[in-house]
């Protein structure tokens, strides 16, 4: 099936409460969405976010972030008064998230929902218990892991006493009764993440719209997952990382990508029949119709640096689970649509494993140009493969507007020769490279809305392997115009992108 979305972080939304949420501007973003003839709509990772503010390293795999809780609603559910919304108190810029607004801003607002919530009865709700039941086997934890980090003044789980550090089974009860009222507060907020989520989602779904989530292959260390289950990670007898998440240098960084998250021990989860991968998934499925999974080539082979080390160039290569672990998540979900995110330096048994698995990978249109890499004829259109995603770019990469504006001379010439622009053509190229993707033969073609509204590098998500000034940029009002929709939904019908049937174009 030819398709076609758009890649847009929830907290990119417009809207006034310091991020983009669950509220009416995503339900008008789905309906313009319709009005554009997309099929999906691409999101990133939706946890709580942690250091760095990044979607990549959240507190837990399984929880949602509160900040996307949207405040009106619980206005209209008569767990806040309008009277109590200052949207000044949670960032002023409509165009930016700021996270430290956020920080300070919107826990208050939700505890007074919650009291208003709990005094009305809402923890002996049919809803509640039934949500309470189905995430047991992560929201406690989630919850204590969550309250403990408050007592402690937010420091990382391996800085508590060795008690709770090492999970001592009275030091936790002692907890649990000591915070009950905290933990309960905790699992109000994902009760209500959840509820509005689904919300949202069924909307889109009966709207047309498919949801495309991310799952990053690693967790944080600082989460509740490494905290809760220590065995299922490279951890020694004190329950600190011998190993560490990253990727070796390359053309880009002489010395790596050093991530630091905790590395999986593979033997553990293979004895326990890939389980905690098979929950991990299914909670995926429940919040999305589509998981892209981040970093695919890890599962072949996983890039580990000891512990402590100041960058990634003392790291090496260690075996996978490898295509084992996607029968066992098939034999237990069935099969589930996944995309794998195959970018980077590839060997051949990654793509042996991408084939065995029949997953599409994904083709980035900015890299078919690179001088710099050999590799970049592969993600030309005219080589793809259908079993493909194709993207001008990703959260990662520059914009296109921005990207075409920095590449050299040379690189741009041969954009120019691809298009088979005119000499001194003045068109938008963002357009003509948008067209390009949404032409080709992938199968289904993601483009980040940023490369519709031709916007340049101030509006990038993310500079890899840098801190500050990240996953802040956010749509500004009334950019998604019914003229722009028209404008998109005429590209999809000419390259037979859209849901509905469609007459062949005529040229």
């Amino acid at each position: 099936m030819r398709a076609s979305g758009i890649l847009l972080p929830v907290s990119s939304l417009p809207g006034p409460y310091g991020i983009g949420c669950f509220s009416r501007h995503a339900y008008a973003f789905v309906d313009w969405l319709a009005d554009a003839g997309q099929t999906f709509w691409q999101i990133l990772p939706l946890g709580p976010t942690g250091f760095g503010d990044s979607p990549y390293q959240s507190f837990s795999t399984f929880a949602g972030n509160p900040y996307f809780i949207d405040l009106e609603t619980l206005v209209r559910d008569g767990l806040l008064t309008r009277a109590e919304l200052d949207p000044s108190a949670c960032g002023a810029n409509p165009e930016a998230v700021d996270y430290g607004q956020l920080y300070t801003g919107r826990p208050p607002l939700l505890r007074a929902a919650f009291r208003r919530w709990q005094a009305a009865g809402g923890a002996d709700s049919r809803t509640f218990a039934a949500f309470t039941a189905r995430s047991a086997h992560w929201l406690d934890d989630y919850a204590l892991f969550t309250a403990l980090k408050a007592v402690h003044g937010g420091a990382a789980w391996d800085q508590w006493p060795d008690p709770l550090r090492l999970r001592d089974p009275a030091a936790l009860e002692r907890a649990r009764r000591e915070l009950a009222g905290e933990l309960q507060f905790q699992r109000f907020v994902q009760y209500e993440f959840d509820l509005q989520w689904q919300r949202l989602k069924g909307y889109a779904n009966r709207k047309g719209v498919r949801i495309i989530g991310d799952l990053p292959i690693y967790v944080a260390f600082d989460s509740a997952d490494t905290w809760s289950r220590p065995e299922l990670f490279q951890l020694d007898a004190g329950r600190r990382p011998t190993g560490v998440a990253g990727v070796p240098p390359d053309g880009f960084s002489a010395t790596g990508q050093l991530w630091g998250n905790p590395l999986y021990d593979w033997p553990v989860h293979e004895a326990g029949g890939y389980r905690w991968w098979i929950e991990r998934m299914a909670h995926c499925y429940d919040w999305y119709d589509v998981v892209r999974i981040d970093h695919f080539r890890g599962f072949d082979e996983y890039f580990c640096v000891p512990a402590g080390s100041p960058d990634a160039t003392a790291g090496s290569w260690r075996p996978g689970p490898g295509k084992a672990l996607f029968d066992a998540i098939r034999a237990a979900l069935g099969d589930r649509p996944v995309i794998a995110e195959d970018l980077g330096y590839l060997t051949d048994s990654v793509r042996r494993l991408v084939a065995d698995c029949g997953f599409p990978g994904m083709k980035v249109l900015e890299f078919a140009f690179d001088a710099r890499d050999a590799s970049s004829l592969e993600y030309l259109p005219h080589r793809y493969p259908v079993n493909c995603i194709v993207y001008t770019g990703t959260h990662d990469n520059e914009t296109v507007a921005g990207w075409y504006e920095s590449i050299r001379p040379e690189e741009r010439e041969a954009v120019q020769r691809y298009l088979h622009r005119a000499p001194g053509a003045v068109e938008p190229l963002y357009w003509d490279l948008a067209c390009t993707a949404m032409a080709s033969v992938a199968q289904w073609c993601v483009i980040p809305l940023q490369d519709w509204l031709g916007l340049d590098n101030r509006a990038r998500i993310n500079h890899p392997s840098t801190l500050g000034g990240n996953w802040r940029w956010r749509a500004a009002p009334g950019v998604l115009t019914p003229a722009l929709a028209r404008q998109v939904r005429r590209v999809t019908e000419t390259y037979e992108r859209c849901p509905a049937a469609a007459p062949r174009s005529s040229f």
